[in-house]
C-alpha cells in the first residue's frame, strides 16, 4: 500500500482491520502488532512462523487483493533485534535505527538552513527538533539526543 499522508495511514488502518481480526481470532496469534501497513509475529519456533506465511498470503490476496513485499519477510531470532518503525527492538532495550539517526541529522540541517534563510519561523524549528527528541525518548538514546541538541545550537543562528 502506498502510504504518504494521514488519510492513507487511517485507510489502511481501517482496511487491514479485517486482516487483524484474521490473525489474532481465526490464526490465533498471540503475539501480533500492526502499525498501518507493517506488521510483526513473534514466536517460539521457525517452523510456526513459516506455516503462517501461505495463511497469510493467500488471505491477503483473496480478501483483500494485497500482496506481503517478498523481500521484506523476515525470520530471525529475537536477539538479533526487530527493525520495525524506525526502532531496532531488542527483548530488554529498544535502539534508533542508523538509517533513522542519520534521517534526522540530515532534515534538522535543512530544517536549521531553511530558519537561517528566513524560511521557517523560530517556533516550527523547534517543533522539529521536539519531534525527534520525542521520538529519541522511547529508546535507548541518550547520547543521539544530546548530539542532536548539540547539532540544533551550534547551527541555528539567532
Amino acid at each position: 500500500m502506498p502510504i504518504g499522508n494521514l488519510t492513507s495511514q487511517i485507510f489502511a488502518n481501517i482496511y487491514l482491520n479485517e486482516f487483524d481480526q484474521f490473525v489474532k481470532h481465526t490464526l490465533r496469534v498471540k503475539n501480533y502488532a500492526r502499525y498501518t501497513d507493517d506488521f510483526v509475529i513473534i514466536a517460539d519456533t521457525r517452523e510456526y512462523l513459516q506455516s503462517l506465511i501461505p495463511t497469510i498470503e493467500s488471505f491477503l490476496e483473496t480478501r483483500l487483493r494485497l500482496a506481503l513485499h517478498p523481500h521484506k519477510i523476515l525470520l530471525q531470532p529475537c536477539h538479533r533485534g526487530l527493525d520495525f518503525l524506525g526502532y531496532v527492538i531488542f527483548p530488554h532495550h529498544r535502539v534508533i535505527r542508523t538509517r533513522t539517526r542519520k534521517r534526522m541529522f540530515h532534515k534538522l540541517r535543512d530544517r536549521i538552513e531553511e530558519y537561517n534563510n528566513g524560511l521557517r519561523t523560530r517556533y516550527s524549528l523547534r517543533q522539529v527538533l521536539q519531534s525527534y527528541l520525542g521520538m529519541l525518548v522511547h529508546a535507548n538514546a541518550h547520547t543521539v539526543a544530546q548530539k542532536l541538541k548539540n547539532f540544533f545550537w551550534y547551527w541555528k543562528r539567532e
